[in-house]
């Protein structure tokens, strides 16, 4: 009797241990699930909007965006059509989600030392130095090994336009900002310290070059 009772009880014991290890992976692909899917991803949705083409004739209608591809769409009376950052030169969005305006400008965009490209850039600040953005969908692991999983997040890569209309990439470096607003670093390091601001959150971002802009 005793014999059929330990083979119960590991029997119970092995149970136990498969339901809280599987379950806990259930839980976590349920959990990273509804993370991936509870993301807002602006380009994946139509918005009330207005497109601006290269002869200078003004669209209006519903628009979606592809930055990645640097395209846009236009829904009228309709109809879809389709237009490249070549064919346009600025458009403008309601976000329903943020319930914001945005902007966006078809600019020249240095791939290499004597070749240009017309990309599309959303314009997040514009001043003395100006403020850029170009997001994109990335996939990224959501939970750690062994059992590891995939979702998806929103991230922006940012530019600075000067009054040169030079065009720089930043990459969120707090050296690179400080060099890049160099008359005005020393006020620059006490306002992002003091407010304990993150390079690479965009709210900061904005932020941060609006009081450059402002002193």
């Amino acid at each position: 009797m005793l014999s059929n009772y330990l083979n119960i009880s590991n029997l119970c014991l092995f149970f136990i241990v498969y339901y809280e290890f599987f379950g806990l992976i259930a839980l976590e692909l349920i959990l990273v699930s509804t993370w991936a899917n509870g993301q807002y991803f602006p380009s994946e949705h139509w918005h009330e909007g207005y497109l601006v083409t290269v002869d200078s004739d003004t669209l209006s209608g519903l628009l979606k965006y592809d930055l990645e591809n640097d395209l846009v769409q236009i829904e009228r009376n309709g109809r879809i059509q389709t237009y490249s950052s070549r064919k346009m030169t600025f458009f403008e969005i309601f976000d329903g989600v943020t319930e914001n305006y945005r902007k966006f400008y078809s600019i020249a965009y240095s791939v290499n030392i004597d070749y240009k490209v017309p990309r599309i850039f959303e314009m997040l600040y514009l001043g003395e130095l100006t403020l850029l953005t170009r997001e994109s969908i990335v996939q990224e692991a959501a939970s750690p090994r062994p059992y590891q999983v995939y979702g998806r997040r929103l991230k922006h890569r940012f530019f600075f336009v000067d009054t040169e209309s030079n065009i720089t990439l930043f990459t969120n470096k707090r050296s690179e900002l400080l060099d890049l607003m160099a008359p005005k670093s020393n006020e620059m390091k006490s306002y992002i310290k003091k407010n304990k601001l993150r390079l690479d959150r965009l709210p900061d971002l904005v932020r941060i070059t609006a009081f450059y802009n402002s002193i």
